[in-house]
């Protein structure tokens, strides 16, 4: 904690140097008294209350400091240090949820930094629990076996600790806690987006879209809540009216940073030269940026008037092969109409959509970022009306695309949280400079269902140890443009070797569609 001094050159700021002068040196209780006769005079002091507030945590009289540390910020909250003091002042206090609100709050004001990201981490280390929810007055909360009281009457701290509870998987605490906020504060935009999420966790979905639509009421241009509601609507199979809301969050959304990730996070060279082959591409097609700002631009992504699956396709034959494979694996060639094929490239290619970086080399694009134009939901509809045999009553639950580049590895070795995957590809053939490859690698034992998400998605070394004990073997798939590869969700897979042509239009481009829940899939085995 930084010390800091009164700017007003008076004898307030002389004396405000002696208080200092004694705390550096130590002699904390002439440091305390200086501070507070200063106070006397100039009660809002912003300087002598902060340092009144450092001396006291600093002499185990937490409790005491943080009425100072928060007088200062409320005196000059343009002050970074004030937040960054106020919050360690909290957590010393063993009060993690109210130190999660305000800095939350700080970032929220354009407060980083690496200060701020490592304060971020301490205090989300200390959130992680499990949380316990009691009904006195004050309520109480066991983290790390440690025992923090919450202010009854404090509705930021509430919204924190339901953000808490939502990580750790309570999600009926996590509505007790966002509700609580709410009786205190029900104007807070925030607290509603963060209620309609864990509701629809919880596949409470009316309620869901209720609360995302009382928090676009309170802020119409909350990207969030515009996301959050198509997340619902999604989860509702209204696909057409979930990508208008998710259309609606991009255009809110475009520029700002992505998923929380913090500002000391490094800016890949394949992300570089992405978006400048886009910048060189949009400016091809008449989309000039010039150069001090974003350019949110969607491409025609809409219906077409006839099918977009090619209607000589192999019903019955993908269905027999479906039925009879094993493990469950199905490709289909010439997937799409050309003028779908078409249209949908031309989407890709000229829609601002990709901004979620990768280290493996590639960028996703995702509906809350304008990834969810009509065409996507034609051909999601159209999937489960010509296959019944294979999508059952499995509901569309999420999409993506990504884009590669063609020095990077690509996606390494995971399985996916549903029921049935659908993985198909649009870059041109000429693109691909090895035919035998720069497809995907499919391995023929599933993951083992005990295992959670974070494992078999993103723990790829116990994947393959498990791949290896259990003597599993791999199906390579070749790329081909406009190949769709349909298989069990739970096979494990990875991209192969990608050897594509450079330039923009050359990126290899895959789009992924899952329906239904995994739980649904094993019982279906």
């Amino acid at each position: 904690m930084a010390l800091y001094r009164c700017a007003k050159p008076s004898l307030l700021d002389t004396a405000l140097q002696r208080a200092i002068l004694h705390h550096q040196a130590g002699r904390m209780a002439e440091a305390e008294r200086s501070y507070r006769d200063i106070l006397q005079t100039e009660s809002n002091c912003p300087d002598a209350n902060h340092n009144l507030g450092i001396a006291m945590v600093q002499q185990g009289k937490v409790e005491s400091s943080l009425p100072h540390l928060r007088a200062a910020l409320e005196s000059n909250p343009e002050k970074g240090q004030y937040w960054l003091s106020y919050v360690e002042g909290l957590l010393a206090a063993k009060e993690a949820p109210g130190a999660l609100a305000v800095l939350h709050q700080a970032k929220q004001r354009g407060l980083g930094g690496f200060a701020v990201n490592a304060l971020m981490s301490r205090v989300e280390e200390a959130m992680r629990s499990v949380v316990s929810d009691s009904y006195g007055s004050r309520f109480q909360i066991s983290i790390d076996e440690r025992v923090f009281t919450v202010k009854p009457d404090f509705a930021e701290a509430h919204n924190a600790l339901g953000n808490a509870l939502v990580q750790a998987g309570k999600l009926d605490a996590a509505v007790v806690s966002y509700r609580r906020a709410l009786a205190l504060r029900p104007d807070i935009a925030e607290v509603h987006s963060n209620l309609g999420r864990a509701l629809r966790k919880q596949g409470r979905l009316e309620e869901a879209e209720a609360a995302c639509r009382r928090t676009i009421a309170i802020n119409p241009n909350y990207a969030k809540a515009h996301a959050g509601l198509g997340k619902v609507l999604f989860g509702s199979n209204r696909i057409k009216e979930a990508c208008q809301s998710f259309t609606r969050a991009a255009e809110l959304s475009y520029g700002e940073p992505v998923c929380n990730v913090p500002s000391s996070e490094p800016i890949f060279p394949h992300e570089l030269r992405h978006d400048q082959e886009q910048r060189d591409y949009l400016d091809s097609i008449g989309l000039r940026d010039d150069g001090t700002h974003y350019i949110f631009h969607l491409a025609d992504g809409g219906q077409l008037a006839e099918p977009a699956l090619n209607p000589r396709g192999p019903n019955a034959e993908v269905s027999d092969r479906w039925r009879q494979s094993s493990p469950k694996i199905v490709i289909i060639d010439d997937f799409l109409t050309n003028e779908a094929l078409d249209r949908l490239r031309r989407f890709c290619w000229g829609s601002t959509v990709w901004r979620r970086v990768y280290e493996g080399g590639y960028l996703g694009a995702f509906p809350e970022f304008g990834f969810a134009c009509p065409l996507l939901a034609q051909i999601a509809d159209e999937l489960r009306c010509k296959y019944p045999a294979v999508f059952a009553s499995h509901p569309l639950t999420q999409l993506w695309a990504f884009k590669y580049d063609s020095q990077l590895p690509g996606i390494r070795l995971h399985a996916d949280f549903a029921a049935i995957n659908v993985n198909f590809w649009i870059t041109p053939d000429d693109a691909n400079l090895d035919p035998k490859s720069g497809g995907l690698v499919i391995w023929d034992h599933p993951a083992p269902l005990d295992w959670d998400f974070a494992k078999y998605n993103r723990d790829s070394t116990a994947a393959r140890e498990f791949l290896a004990q259990t003597g599993a073997r791999s199906v390579t798939v070749p790329y081909r443009s406009n190949r769709a590869v349909i298989f069990d969700s739970d096979l494990f897979h990875e991209t192969d070797r990608i050897v594509f042509k450079e330039g923009y239009l050359n990126r290899r481009i895959n789009i992924t569609l899952l329906y239904g829940k995994r739980e649904a899939s094993a019982e279906l085995k």
